[in-house]
């Protein structure tokens, strides 16, 4: 007889929920009494504390849901995986990508400083939007105007980090689907640019902003590419409370940050040539039964 999935997705639902608001509780606490005195020791206490909370998703993405990654990367890269401050870029395309990346920070053991740049609206989100608050995320309103003194500023904070940090920026903008690849091919072709095929045109102010503020004290990119096989269903969050698994292919590769070029028009086009290139990755992945 089978298990209704309100069974299984309702009570893993409020002990997420239950748990998270205890975390936020405690975050909150040692935010008040120990942040205005160390920064730092704050920063150490919170990675702990919020540790807590996000290893319930990935123990979910793991082992409950059975999620499959197969990873390609390069002994360079997998050398250095969770012992350096890195910006890590990745192409957005499913809505729990976010998590992805926290699975991987939690196999280098930098789970708790795993970091994202987001839309504003996230930090509203209980739990996990109050959660990435007190752990330093930076939150964007998507106005430049507005975003550039935000932006310089809170990378500017994270120079003093105490521990190896990644920090996630999706330079597509958006979640990718087939509407929006139509859009991007269409203004590719009206411009005479490249045409995109399975991942969305960069948006590289964010991206050489961050560049040029954290050259100092980042000294590497990591360049993440996630695909998904055609016949495979796209993982969601609810698919993941069910148990549904599904199947990624990741590729890993580590630039050095000093290695980038100089200049701000160079800096944007090295990131436009990077998702060119990520072509290679979904050619092999929908071709591999071929």
């Amino acid at each position: 007889m089978a298990i209704p999935a309100a069974a299984v997705i309702v009570p893993l639902g409020v002990l997420f929920f239950v748990s998270g608001l205890i975390v936020n509780l405690i975050q909150a606490i040692f935010f008040v009494i120990v942040r205005p005195f160390s920064k730092n020791g704050y920063r150490r206490i919170n990675r702990m504390v919020v540790e807590l909370l996000w290893i319930e998703l990935v123990w979910i993405v793991d082992w409950w849901a059975g999620v499959k990654v197969q990873v390609y990367t390069d002994s360079e890269t997998l050398e250095m995986m969770g012992k350096e401050h890195a910006l890590v870029i990745a192409n957005h395309k499913s809505d729990i990508d976010w998590l992805m990346g926290w699975v991987f920070a939690q196999r280098y053991e930098c789970l708790g400083s795993a970091l994202a740049i987001m839309k504003k609206s996230s930090k509203l989100l209980p739990v996990i939007g109050w959660s990435m608050w007190f752990s330093e995320c930076l939150f964007l309103e998507r106005s430049w105007a507005k975003d550039e003194p935000t932006l310089k500023l809170g990378l500017q904070q994270l120079k003093d980090y105490p521990q190896p940090f990644w920090l996630a920026l999706f330079v597509e903008g958006t979640r990718f689907t087939q509407a929006k690849l139509l859009a991007a091919q269409e203004y590719a072709s009206s411009n005479g640019l490249p045409v995109p095929r399975n991942v969305l045109i960069p948006r590289t102010k964010g991206f050489v902003t961050s560049v040029s503020q954290m050259r100092s004290f980042v000294p590497a990119i990591y360049d993440m590419t996630v695909a998904i096989p055609r016949d495979t269903t796209p993982p969601t969050m609810l698919r993941l409370f069910k148990g549904q698994p599904s199947l990624l292919h990741v590729k890993m590769k580590r630039h050095a940050m000093k290695d980038l070029p100089e200049t701000d028009e160079a800096v944007a086009q090295w990131c436009k040539d990077l998702f060119l290139a990520k072509v290679l990755l979904f050619f092999f992945v929908y071709n591999a039964k071929d």
